[in-house]
């Protein structure tokens, strides 16, 4: 009897689960999908909805009070979710969430507005690392710190836009990421540059308006024209030079500028100056070149000074207009600011507003004084200050600070560098003046001429083919150096000079102060160039015996010539 209960008891329980799943088969329920349930009770942390499944699904209570819909719902009330999971978790209940069906549902809306470049409206929930987090119906977005406003706002401004709803614009999603990317400052971007071009329709280069001082840096200053920003560069702000526009602006100051540009990407630029006319213009033509003028220094550069004539003119003196003799000072050691100074005008450019000045031109040129009391190749005296690559400068003794050079060139007649090596710094030295150029302000000086040429002296009447006499001075592998006239004059002798026949052209056959005969092969005086040989001595002296004592077309050679049987023949009967 009680197997026949279980029997029945269990077919009972087979059709009611059978009936069961054709009924949850009919409701066709699918995970990823949202649905509408009823709330069936509401617990101490979850919310329970009867979804019309094999079991309640559960909502976590926190869920909703992020959401703000705690205080909202009660049993009985419709609400969706978003189905995860068919199959109960480990208490039972079928896994739904409310705030997955919110942002899957306001995601459909975002991704229309994202592609039709709509704006959304959420509310600023808190911060986050790196900006704000954003509730946009019910779904989450990230608004960076930086998108928030045009310029950097303090607590206090973003506690009262947290207060408020507000617009934004979905610069980026990305759905495998459910990550939602906001900008507050491209909808004010927008607005402004809409203001903007309508502020600037009535805006035209040359009018006059009034203008708020928003920012100052080094090289000028921002300007508020009735909510578009104008640049006021510092060469605008006055017609005289300044050091810094902070010292004639204040951030707020209320000001009048002309608008004196309009670009095409509506960039304004604007002038306080130009509000007057020039000074320059009118001051300047009492102005002549040539004339001297007293004035104040102002600045002092690397370059030069900077020298002021009157309130609204200044100029510039070079560095190499300072002084006659003090070129390589830096400005600062030879004049001072504020010292009083007179110059001299050397040039007007009006389109620049340039002037160009002179200190030295109002001191003596030392220079001319130089070339009247000096006489090009007097002897003179002095200390070299310098050597470089190329010569060596030397201060002039009893002259006003007058340098000259000495070229190496003009050391010795052989116009080696090497003789620079024997010159140091502070040393006293002799020359003799060779030039004075008054227009470049240079003065040359010579070593070399304070001795008579050697060269010019000893060839001045000498001539290509003449023999002259030499005294072998010392030997190399190469040659040798033989001297003539002077002894400090020396001229080389190539190895294949040295003699006719090659087994006697060795170096090594002459000693330190042989004398011997050699031709002129070569000579140009202007350059100073000679070649010696005495191969061509030998050669030369071969032709003449051959055209006195023989000739070459009776085929005769030296032995015939001179008759050498017989000088053998006696030998012969010496023996004998």
């Amino acid at each position: 009897m009680q197997e026949i209960i279980k029997q029945d008891k269990s077919k009972s329980h087979q059709e009611f689960e059978k009936l069961l799943s054709e009924d949850l088969s009919n409701r066709k329920l699918k995970e990823g999908e949202i649905i509408t349930g009823i709330i069936s009770s509401i617990g101490k942390k979850h919310v329970f909805v009867d979804i019309a499944a094999k079991s309640e699904g559960a909502i976590p209570i926190e869920e909703l009070k992020l959401t703000k819909e705690i205080d909202k719902i009660k049993i009985g009330s419709k609400i969706e979710v978003y189905l995860e999971k068919l199959e109960s978790n480990f208490s039972g209940d079928v896994v739904i969430s409310r705030q997955k069906a919110l942002r899957h549902k306001t995601w459909q809306k975002m991704e229309e507005c994202f592609n039709a470049k709509k704006t959304v409206t959420g509310t600023i929930l808190s911060r986050v690392k790196g900006g704000f987090a954003i509730d946009v119906s019910g779904a989450l977005a990230f608004l960076p710190g930086s998108q928030i406003s045009l310029k950097p706002l303090n607590n206090t401004e973003i506690n009262t836009l947290m207060k408020n709803e507000q617009t934004f614009e979905i610069v980026k999603m990305d759905k495998k990421r459910a990550n939602i990317v906001l900008s507050r400052r491209s909808m004010m971007e927008k607005a402004r540059d809409k203001d903007k071009d309508k502020i600037l329709s009535t805006m035209k280069e040359g009018d006059i308006v009034n203008g708020t001082v928003k920012n100052i840096t080094e090289w000028g200053a921002f300007i508020d024209l009735s909510g578009v920003d104008s640049l006021l560069h510092i060469t605008d702000i006055s017609w005289s030079r300044i050091n810094k526009p902070s010292d004639l602006l204040s951030i707020g100051q209320t000001i009048k500028v002309k608008i004196t540009k309009i670009t095409s990407d509506r960039k304004l630029s604007c002038s306080i100056k130009h509000l007057t006319e020039d000074p320059y213009l009118k001051i300047i033509d009492k102005y002549k070149v040539g004339n001297q003028y007293s004035g104040t220094v102002t600045k002092i550069m690397d370059y030069g000074v900077f020298c002021k004539l009157d309130e609204s003119v200044e100029g510039l003196i070079h560095q190499s207009q300072l002084s006659w003799t003090k070129k390589n000072l830096h400005p600062g050691k030879i004049v001072t600011t504020s010292q009083k100074i007179q110059v001299e005008l050397l040039e007007i450019d009006k389109e620049k507003r340039r002037l160009s000045l002179s200190l030295k031109n109002c001191t003596p040129n030392p220079f001319k004084e130089f070339s009247k009391n000096k006489k090009v190749g007097e002897i003179m005296s002095g200390i070299i200050k310098n050597r470089t690559d190329y010569g060596l400068f030397v201060s002039i003794d009893a002259t006003d600070g007058l340098d000259g050079l000495i070229h190496y060139k003009d050391l010795h007649y052989d116009e080696k560098e090497s003789h620079l090596e024997q010159y140091r710094k502070g040393q006293a030295i002799k020359f003799r003046l060779l030039e004075v150029n008054e227009d470049e302000e240079k003065i040359r000086l010579g070593v070399k001429q304070l001795e008579d040429d050697e060269f010019t002296k000893f060839f001045e009447n000498k001539k290509k083919s003449d023999i002259v006499t030499v005294t072998v001075n010392n030997t190399t592998i190469n040659g040798i150096y033989v001297n003539v006239g002077n002894k400090n004059f020396t001229i080389f002798i190539k190895k294949n000079q040295l003699a006719k026949e090659v087994e006697n052209q060795r170096p090594a056959r002459f000693v330190k102060g042989d004398k011997l005969d050699v031709v002129i092969t070569e000579l140009e005086k202007d350059k100073r160039k000679v070649l010696l040989s005495i191969k061509a001595l030998e050669e030369q002296q071969t032709k003449e015996a051959v055209k006195k004592y023989g000739s070459k077309d009776s085929g005769g050679i030296l032995s015939d010539i001179f008759d050498f049987s017989k000088v053998k023949t006696k030998k012969k009967e010496t023996k004998k």
